[in-house]
């Protein structure tokens, strides 16, 4: 795969997308939402990415759509032109959390506006103590309501702290996003990239087919009720026994040795 707005590389099953516009703390620009979506829905089919970890180049992690590149054209366009990108920026979610792998928010600095809302569709965030976190979709006059931030949000922080987060847009730093469940991690700056890839490793490890089900169904069940998630997960479970995984799981166990689960 080839992308001009962000690194990427793949080393022994694991991908790495680095924003890579330091200069301007990684802002975003129509090519990098294009390749962004491009990205995220290819890795579905790329058999040697099993985890993804999303980082920014420099001292930014991603602040935001570019005021020049971004807002200022927005501008300029009406109806069906602005809907397109909206949709576009909402696709980039979309195939994130479709995704049956999972992705690791390396945040190394600020993560603004659209860049808050990478980190929070990603399935891990690991924090910089210099991180911070800004939904600054009010600052600018548009709705809280941007890249599915009114779905995801609520349930990761709770209904009363995403109304404060939308709607001041003040930055919150990393000790706070940790306290509020925001970030699972907070680490040393120069360790950032050493968590995030052991994480990557550790999930690398595990029984890849049964975490892609556990996050497909984190998604699904969000939207039903009890009986119908006892349901869902009763049928994907009976289906997770008949891997070789579950049973490479059991003689591990037996064996008291760690498991050597499938890499396919």
């Amino acid at each position: 795969m080839a992308y001009q707005s962000f690194i990427y590389e793949v080393e022994d099953g694991i991908a790495t997308a680095r924003l890579n516009d330091p200069g301007k703390l990684n802002a975003l620009t129509f090519q990098t939402y294009e390749e962004l979506e491009r990205l995220m829905r290819e890795l579905a089919d790329d058999e040697a990415v099993q985890v993804l970890v999303l980082t920014g180049e420099g001292r930014g992690f991603c602040s935001g759509g570019s005021v020049q590149d971004i807002i200022g054209k927005l501008l300029e366009m009406k109806g069906d032109s602005l809907y397109h990108f909206t949709r576009m920026t909402c696709d980039v979610v979309k195939h994130m959390r479709n995704l049956k792998k999972p992705i690791i928010a390396a945040v190394n600095g600020i993560a603004g506006g659209a860049g808050a809302m990478l980190a929070l569709a990603s399935d891990f965030r690991i924090l910089s103590a210099q991180a911070k976190f800004a939904f600054l979709f009010v600052r600018v006059g548009l709705a809280g309501a941007d890249m599915g931030a009114l779905h995801l949000l609520p349930r990761i922080v709770g209904q009363g702290r995403a109304t404060e987060l939308l709607f001041l847009g003040d930055p919150i730093d990393a000790q706070e996003a940790c306290r509020i469940g925001l970030a699972n991690r907070v680490v040393r700056h120069d360790e950032l990239m050493k968590e995030a890839y052991a994480l990557a490793r550790r999930l690398k490890k595990g029984p890849l087919y049964a975490i892609g089900v556990t996050k497909q169904l984190l998604n699904r069940e969000l939207q039903m009720d009890l009986e119908a998630a006892l349901e869902i997960e009763a049928r994907a479970q009976a289906i997770c026994m008949e891997t070789a995984d579950f049973r490479e799981g059991y003689r591990a166990v037996v064996e008291k040795r760690a498991p050597v689960f499938n890499r396919s």
